[in-house]
Formats: structure tokens, C-alpha cells, sequence
């Protein structure tokens, strides 16, 4: 994708389990991909095409974070099947999964071969667990979710307290982080670990965001673009920056359409009012529930207005194409979006690019759509060719 190299590809084994956390599984796993990365997500006692579920932690008004379902996070590769000699890396997701993994005789010998290996190890959240229970740590600073402390100090690390959730420490081949809210530093620093190098990331991007915009679809590109060095904004009408927008989960769970739990609060980094939208140098709109509504707005459509016809990068997926077709900017254009949204983008006047499979992703001009976030790889990785932002091994 990203990678313009002509050297091997650069191949990472993601360890996951049931309950592992949404965003520490997922967002690794598609920034990787859409930077040229190749990604096997493994879990014990699963083969290729198995899900695990996971769950959303986030802080709460109570002692300890709260927990809710998040996606079903499918499994592409067989635990079982794995070759430690053929990956350069490991990534392990944090989440409620370490607990039980940590006991996994068959994950510690794993984790073992790529401590000793010298090969790059990113762990996130209660994924240290597992760096202790396998005798990783001994010697070595690390952070970690701060109840995960007493462990690691138990198991002989340097415990690097983390001053705020996006705390990310890296010691020799050793990289960890808190929580996922330090992702961009934690996947920059993996990257780097890996041999890449990052080019082009002098921008400013824009997220237009609203209330019940589907998780996934914000976080993994706005992470992912933070992760290349991007400044990125989020904002989202009558709202400021501090303030949260609810998200989305939406899945496919054998239904005839898709099912909506309650997704992560997502926090905006910008104010809507009085935004210097000159200042930016793309814009992305994710889906979701929120396009329904934006698309009425007469600031949003102007916004999009502006983008489009000054021919800055815009990348839309999902849902997030309603706001295009409500802006009068799809004319002769060829694009795809979800397709619930097929009578919109049509309407509008453009070329209708049916998304089959769901992941297809497709360029016109400045204009890059998506149909879904299991397109994330192929929508990040396109919109970075636009941005003119390079990943290189």
C-alpha cells in the first residue's frame, strides 16, 4: 500500500484475544496495514476467519473505567499455524484478554522468542501482563495502565509512571504505552522499530465530526494520521474543543442489516465556531449516524464546499458520502460509499462504484470514498497518496 519500497515487506504478528480492548486491537492493526505493513491478528485456540469479541474501556465517573461490547474483531491467521522466524514484530493489545493469555504457555514461549530475538515488541495497557508473566521486563523501563504497575515492578522492571494516558516509553526493543490514547507515539515508534521512515507529514488535517459517528471510522484514520506526524483536528458543530461526541459501533452479527452498540466518546481537539478552515490542508468525514444530521447543516456544507472546490484531498467513507451528495459536490464524479447511501450518491449526479467486497475503496481527482471501515487500509492508504505522505522500509 503505503510502502513504495522494493525491499520484502515488512511482516507483524498482532497476539489478541476474546476481550481484547476495540481500539488497542483494531487501530494498530489497520494503520500497519494502510503503512504497507503486513499484519497476522492471531489468537489462541482460533484459526483464520474466527472473531474475537472485544470490549471498550474508557474513564468513568467512577473508581475504575467503565466496560461495554465493542466490533467483533475477526482473526486472520491461525494461532497454531504461526512461524515466530517469519515476523519482524509483535504488537500486544491491551484489554481484559491479558489476563488470561499471561497463563498461555504456548503465548509466554512466543513472547519469549521475540525477547530474545531482539525483534520489536509494541505492548499497550494490560498487554504488559503478558511481557512479565514472560520474564520480558526484567531490567527494562516500561509504562503501562497504572494498575499493571505492581506487576511489572514484581517482575523486575523500571516502572515508568505515566503522567497522563497517552504516556508511551520505549527501552531498547521494548516499546510500551498506557493506554490507546498514546497510539500515535506507540505506532510511530513501531514503525521506526521496524526500519520505516515517515515522509511528507508536514500537514493539517481536518475530521468533521458529529454525535453517533461510527467508531471506528474516526479513530483508526484520525490515530493513524497522527501516528505519520499530521497535525490533525476534530470538530463537530455547536461544540468545542474538550468537548465529546458519542460514537457508534456498527457490526455485522447476522442480521439483515447492521446492528449499533454504544461506541467510545470521542473528544474534539478544535471549536466548530470561528474555525480558520483555510488553515487545513484535507478533510476527512467519517460515518456513522452523524451524516444524517450534518448534512443539514448549512456551515458543514459550506465547509465541504470550500474543500472541494478548491481541490484540497477530501476522504469520506461510510455514510459520511450524504454530506457530499447534500453539498452538490459529487457531479461526475465516480465514487462508492455504504450501500444504504447508493440512492444519495447517485441522486447527486455521480458515477455509482459498487463496493463489492465491502473494503473497496476508490480515487477520483482530490476525492477518496470508502464504503466501510473494513476498507480502512486501502481508504488511509489512498488519502495518503493524495497528502503526498510516504511510509518507506
Amino acid at each position: 500500500m503505503a510502502n513504495s519500497n522494493t525491499k520484502a515487506q515488512k511482516r507483524v504478528l498482532l497476539l489478541c484475544g476474546d476481550y481484547v480492548e476495540d481500539y488497542e486491537a483494531m487501530v494498530p492493526f489497520q494503520a500497519l496495514l494502510a503503512f504497507g505493513v503486513w499484519v497476522d491478528a492471531v489468537c489462541p485456540g482460533k484459526k483464520t476467519g474466527d472473531i474475537c469479541r472485544t470490549a471498550i474501556h474508557q474513564a468513568s465517573a467512577h473508581q475504575t473505567y467503565s466496560e461495554s461490547r465493542g466490533h467483533n474483531f475477526t482473526i486472520n491467521a491461525t494461532f497454531d499455524e504461526i512461524e515466530f522466524t517469519k515476523y519482524d514484530g509483535l504488537v500486544i493489545s491491551g484489554g481484559r484478554a491479558p489476563e488470561y493469555l499471561a497463563m498461555n504457555s504456548a503465548v509466554l514461549d512466543l513472547v519469549s522468542n521475540f525477547s530474545n530475538s531482539g525483534k520489536p515488541i509494541a505492548s499497550i495497557c494490560h498487554g504488559q501482563l503478558i511481557l512479565a508473566a514472560a520474564g520480558s521486563v526484567k531490567g527494562r523501563k516500561c509504562t503501562a495502565y497504572p494498575t499493571v504497575g505492581p506487576v511489572l515492578v514484581a517482575a523486575g522492571a523500571h516502572w515508568v509512571e505515566p503522567e497522563t494516558m497517552s504516556a508511551c516509553v520505549v527501552d531498547g526493543n521494548v516499546i510500551t504505552a498506557a493506554t490507546y490514547e498514546g497510539h500515535p507515539k506507540f505506532i510511530q515508534h513501531f514503525v521506526k522499530a521496524l526500519g520505516g521512515t515517515i515522509t511528507g507529514s508536514d500537514k493539517r488535517i481536518l475530521f468533521l465530526c458529529g454525535d453517533y459517528m461510527e467508531d471506528y471510522e474516526v479513530a483508526v484514520p484520525f490515530q493513524s494520521l497522527q501516528a505519520l506526524g499530521c497535525h490533525v483536528d476534530a470538530v463537530c458543530p455547536n461544540k468545542k474543543a474538550g468537548d465529546a461526541c458519542p460514537t457508534a459501533v456498527h457490526d455485522f452479527e447476522g442480521d439483515q442489516t447492521y446492528s449499533e452498540k454504544p461506541g467510545h466518546d470521542f473528544t474534539l481537539t478544535a471549536s466548530f465556531e470561528g474555525l480558520n478552515t483555510s488553515s487545513y490542508d484535507a478533510l476527512v468525514i467519517p460515518g456513522g449516524r452523524a451524516p444524517e444530521y450534518l448534512a443539514l447543516n448549512e456551515s458543514v456544507i459550506a465547509l465541504v464546499k470550500e474543500f472541494m472546490e478548491i481541490q484540497k484531498p477530501v476522504a469520506s467513507i461510510c455514510h459520511g458520502q450524504q454530506i457530499l451528495s447534500a453539498a452538490n459536490v459529487l457531479k461526475g464524479r465516480k465514487c462508492t460509499a455504504y450501500p444504504a447511501v447508493k440512492l444519495n450518491v447517485v441522486l447527486s449526479g455521480a458515477t455509482w462504484l459498487e463496493p463489492d467486497p465491502i473494503d473497496r475503496c476508490f480515487t477520483d481527482g482530490n476525492l477518496v470514498t470508502g464504503a466501510a471501515w473494513p476498507g480502512h487500509p486501502e481508504f488511509i492508504s489512498q488519502f495518503m497518496a493524495l497528502l503526498g505522505v510516504q511510509v518507506s522500509f
